[in-house]
């Protein structure tokens, strides 16, 4: 199982706040731009933490970062 760091938490968890900023109000430039901001910043971090460890899955980090920052109530399990 994949260990994302507390910084890629909070990196996701911004992602996750600018995405429902941006898709809870009618569309605008900015309000996006600070969600693909988020967005891309959090896939960078997901990079270079993978990078860091041999064999370490890309995918397997990203997906639990999202599932402590979208689901964290399933850790308990």
């Amino acid at each position: 199982m994949a260990n994302p760091s507390e910084n890629l938490i909070q990196l996701c968890r911004a992602a996750v706040e600018a995405e429902r900023a941006a898709t809870s109000e009618p569309y605008t430039k900015e309000r996006w731009a600070v969600w693909m901001e988020a967005a891309e910043a959090f896939q960078r971090a997901v990079v270079a933490e993978a990078a860091q460890e041999p064999k370490q899955s890309r995918y397997k980090l990203e997906q639990a970062a999202k599932k402590a920052v979208l689901h964290p109530e399933a850790d308990g399990e």
